[in-house]
């Protein structure tokens, strides 16, 4: 199980850095920002769903390994944080920009006093947050 539950937290935690640091600057130096942006978006939302596969298994591991007592370490709380941020972002955040991206496509941008990068900022922030509490739970020896 220690294998497994390294390859997840290297597989999720890896994949947040990759593509927020790396990947993402990369595709908007180098693409048309429309392009980029919609490539940007299949990964994050790919990322996502690894991050939700990846919690669950790294959550249920803890418990299964130290009983009712994993629930109470700070690698299940921290990988519990980053769940919810996946699925605040993923679920909640992520089809508002769609929508105000639909409307932007569909009208003047001026009409909707920046509501594209206010969503998006926050939706950074929680990356930004989730890959933080990604750190922190690679930090930790647990």
């Amino acid at each position: 199980m220690d294998g497994l539950r390294s390859i997840a937290k290297t597989f999720w935690v890896g994949g947040l850095w990759v593509i927020g640091i790396l990947v993402t600057p990369v595709l908007f130096s180098t693409l048309d920002r429309a392009i980029a942006g919609m490539v940007a978006g299949k990964l994050f939302a790919g990322i996502a769903w690894v991050g939700l596969v990846c919690a669950v298994f790294l959550m249920v591991e803890q418990v299964w390994r130290h009983g009712v007592r994993g629930v109470q370490t700070t690698s299940f709380w921290l990988v519990f944080a980053m769940l919810l941020c996946t699925l605040v972002n993923h679920f909640a955040v992520s089809p508002i920009i769609a929508d105000v991206k639909l409307q932007m496509n569909q009208a003047a941008e001026g009409l909707f006093g920046g509501g594209f990068a206010t969503w998006h900022a926050i939706s950074s922030l929680i990356y930004l947050l989730q890959s933080v509490l990604g750190l922190v739970y690679v930090w930790r020896h647990e």
